[in-house]
């Protein structure tokens, strides 16, 4: 028995030797990616940085792409002697600047030990040359090739958006990224990271004791090829960002553009916004853009909560049919340009009275949208305000409000749509009535909704009832289209009521709209389009300007949402912005009996 033991016990023992000797021998002979790893300190990594991918838009236009650069790197304990004078002519920056840094290296010395720093971020062609000439003459100093953004078509900098040196706090969320890596930070930039970035490669070389760099490892043969980033293909027109931009200069808001068949996103306009310009060097320019008051980072498209007014009670009509509370027969009156409500009196404009549904919409007719939300919450088959309320706010939601759309643009907000627990928190449960939320009948009080939230409904009318959530990219080789960006989302109302919508915004550019002969200034000659003006309360100053509208009437291929801040009527302002974005882009041009409305936008700056 205890002979069976021992020899049990050493067959185990053998056993695991051989394992461990086998295991060995595999790290240390057959597979080189151990030797590498444990060598580490005698070998010098030449990193080789890819080229990020081009962004193009819709047609093949380039939005983005890829001009060289050099960074100048320096391993401070290779320089054995250095002639600041001439590094300063040959990179043209100054002596002081150099002995600043050399300065700095030797104080660190211990700390920084042989890594290799960047000396001097992105020098042009020119500077390259002189230092390559003279390279030989400075130890320790040497080139790597980069490629920075380059904006051949000025579309949109807030949508594009920037890259820039990665920090600590980047590195520890993305460990595949050091020191010296660049990223994209916003905007498109930012949202295909993945995609646009590609793939690192390096050479790696030997060091002797002495800390020199000796040979090549292996021949070369561990060496690794940079990977290229992917090229993007955007749903964005560029000739229409552009335009859309200049429309918007010098004023306070948003335009979006979207192809309510597909829900491809055509522009997507946040103004003031970024200029291409400083997005290659955002770093020299990110102070002075962060500190400017009408803070041109902050992408309203997607960002801003704004009441939407009078574009908002298409969506209430449309649930007061839904919900058996309405037909487009009925008829309500306004009262001497009034709607009284408790204590409330609510203002209208001057309109013929009473009015049924069409001419409502057409008129934007406050007091009949009050008339409709009143029934649809006093609806007796449900059992309280708060119930009634609560499924109103369901429909709402359908339409794309209230939180995300889940576009593929990078920080977007939902807005808000209140609930009857928001309101029996503020009044007490039960202690509250239509009188009290009345303002909601026309888009405002506590609702909130961004501008692509707006364009989209643009879009639900033009589709008769859904939509496709928004999006920013196409479909190409390697970057696949999600699939929530090909579904058909339906709202809650039955697609048979969508007609009225249509119809009533026909009537407000083609003959009885808002503001008369104001409105008709929506009428592009030969193109049907039907569209709906909204005048938001500002609390914060004069009122903002809202229009949507969708072209052609029964083949949309263009549905628009123009919101500017502290603007006044609807009709004065948004409304040319939206439909000249729309015959851009039918058209090509604009007509000449248009030309008045072009040469006012392009005049006119609220700051």
């Amino acid at each position: 028995m205890e002979v069976n033991r021992k020899n049990k016990l050493l067959i185990g023992l053998t056993a695991i030797a051989l394992i461990l000797l086998g295991k060995l021998f595999y790290i240390q002979i057959v597979n080189p990616k151990y030797k590498i790893d444990a060598s580490n300190n005698s070998m010098v990594y030449n990193y080789v940085y890819p080229p990020r991918g081009v962004i193009y838009d819709r047609n093949g236009e380039t939005l983005v792409t890829n001009s060289t650069r050099y960074d100048i790197l320096v391993t401070p304990r290779e320089i054995t002697s250095l002639d600041t004078l001439a590094l300063s002519e040959a990179l043209g920056v100054s002596v002081e600047f150099i002995r600043e840094k050399t300065a700095y290296y030797k104080k660190y010395r211990s700390r920084i030990g042989y890594q290799t720093l960047t000396f001097l971020k992105q020098v042009n062609s020119e500077a390259y040359l002189r230092f390559a000439e003279q390279e030989f003459r400075f130890p320790g100093f040497k080139a790597q090739v980069r490629s920075v953004r380059d904006y051949p078509f000025n579309a949109g900098g807030n949508l594009l958006g920037y890259i820039s040196e990665v920090d600590g706090d980047y590195i520890k969320k993305h460990p595949e990224y050091r020191s010296g890596d660049y990223a994209g930070k916003t905007g498109l930039e930012s949202m295909l990271e993945e995609q646009l970035r590609g793939e690192k490669g390096y050479h790696i070389f030997l060091r002797d004791s002495r800390n020199r760099v000796q040979s090549a490892f292996a021949g070369g043969a561990e060496d690794k090829e940079a990977v290229p980033g992917k090229d993007v293909y955007t749903t964005i027109d560029a000739h229409l960002q552009q335009y859309g931009q200049i429309l918007m200069e010098g004023k306070l808001g948003s335009v979006v553009a979207i192809e309510p068949k597909t829900g491809e996103i055509l522009a997507m306009v946040s103004s003031p916004g970024i200029d291409v310009d400083v997005l290659a060097d955002i770093s020299k320019h990110y102070r002075e853009i962060a500190s400017n008051p009408r803070k041109p980072m902050f992408n309203r498209t997607v960002m801003a909560s704004y009441p939407p007014g009078s574009v908002f009670k298409l969506i209430n009509g449309l649930i007061g049919l839904q919900e058996g509370v309405l037909e487009p027969s009925m008829a309500y009156p306004c009262y001497s340009g009034y709607y009284y409500s408790g204590n409330h009196k609510l203002g209208c404009h001057a309109h013929s009275s009473p009015l049924k549904l069409l001419d409502a919409i057409a008129t934007s007719c406050n007091g009949y949208f009050c008339f409709v939300m009143r029934n649809v919450l006093e609806n007796r088959k449900y059992g309280s305000i708060s119930e009634a309320f609560d499924k109103w706010r369901e429909y709402v939601l359908s339409f794309g409000f209230g939180e995300p759309l889940g576009s593929d643009f990078p920080s977007e907000l939902g807005g808000n749509i209140p609930s009857s627990d928001y309101y029996n928190r503020i009044y007490g449960k039960n202690r509250w009535r239509f009188p009290t939320i009345v303002s909601l009948s026309i888009g405002q009080g506590e609702i909130g909704a961004t501008p692509l939230q707006i364009a989209n409904l643009a879009a639900i009318v033009a589709n008769r009832g859904y939509y496709y959530i928004p999006h920013i990219v196409k479909e190409s080789e390697g970057v696949p289209l999600d699939e929530r960006f090909k579904q058909k989302r339906y709202t809650m109302v039955d697609t048979c009521h969508f007609e009225n919508a249509v119809q009533g915004m026909y009537m407000a550019v083609n003959g009885g709209g808002t503001a008369g002969a104001t409105a008709l200034a929506a009428k592009i000659p030969g193109i049907d389009v039907c569209g709906k003006t909204g005048t938001a309360q500002n609390p914060h100053g004069k009122d903002n300007s809202v229009f949507i509208c969708f072209a052609p009437k029964d083949d949309p291929k263009i549905a628009v949402a123009a919101y500017v801040e502290n603007a006044g009527f609807g009709a004065t302002w948004a409304l040319p912005v939206a439909s000249l974005m729309v015959e851009k882009y039918l058209t090509g041009e604009i007509s000449s009996g248009r030309k008045y409305l072009e040469d006012r936008l392009l005049t006119t700056r609220f700051y």
